[in-house]
């Protein structure tokens, strides 16, 4: 099958099932590219997280481009944002056509009550999951603890969390000792 096609549809099926926004998407996402079908590291994917989080706009769409265009340049970014979006659009669609008329229904809210936190779980999985794979540890575990406290407590711009935590990074990489680097090239 052509990969555009291909690209096309696993992204559409991630976008139509998945609860929760981008951040629920990320399992099935990496499930798809970097284990079923290989088109990319799972080091590559947490890089390309990490840019897709730090990019301004969706989540979701993000990662879709970035995926798309370290594959296929242009068109694997078109058709992956384009799967990734469609399927939303079309079900906010529907929903903003009929939903004035069912939102008073007592189901449609108990609907709404058990999807709250199912959406939690579907975001801290993934939430989890990264941790293992960015190598987070006793350490460095302060890092995005605290990051997470002042954004929620403090109302600090998650922009500046990502600049000094960059920062912070850089610093400590260049003034790292460099006893592994000769073992790693040899």
């Amino acid at each position: 099958m052509n990969f555009y096609v291909q690209s096309f549809l696993i992204f559409s099926r991630i976008g139509l099932f998945t609860i929760g926004g981008g951040y629920a998407m990320v399992p099935l996402i990496e499930a798809e590219v970097v284990e079923k079908k290989q088109w990319i590291t799972k080091e590559e994917f947490l890089d390309l997280m990490a840019l897709a989080q730090t990019a301004p706009g969706i989540f979701a769409v993000n990662i879709a481009i970035f995926i798309g265009y370290k594959l296929h340049k242009f068109w694997g970014a078109f058709w992956m944002t384009l799967g990734t979006i469609l399927p939303s659009f079309i079900i906010m669609l529907l929903i903003a056509l009929f939903f004035q008329q069912i939102k008073s229904y007592e189901v449609v809210e108990h609907i709404f009550q058990g999807i709250r936190p199912a959406v939690v779980a579907l975001i801290a999985a993934p939430c989890l999951k990264m941790a293992r794979s960015a190598r987070i540890n006793r350490y460095n575990v302060w890092i995005p603890v605290v990051g997470a406290l002042l954004i929620w407590l403090l109302h600090v711009s998650p922009i500046y969390i990502i600049i000094i935590s960059g920062l912070g990074g850089y610093l400590y990489g260049t003034r790292k000792p460099k006893t592994g680097r000769k073992e790693e090239q040899a």
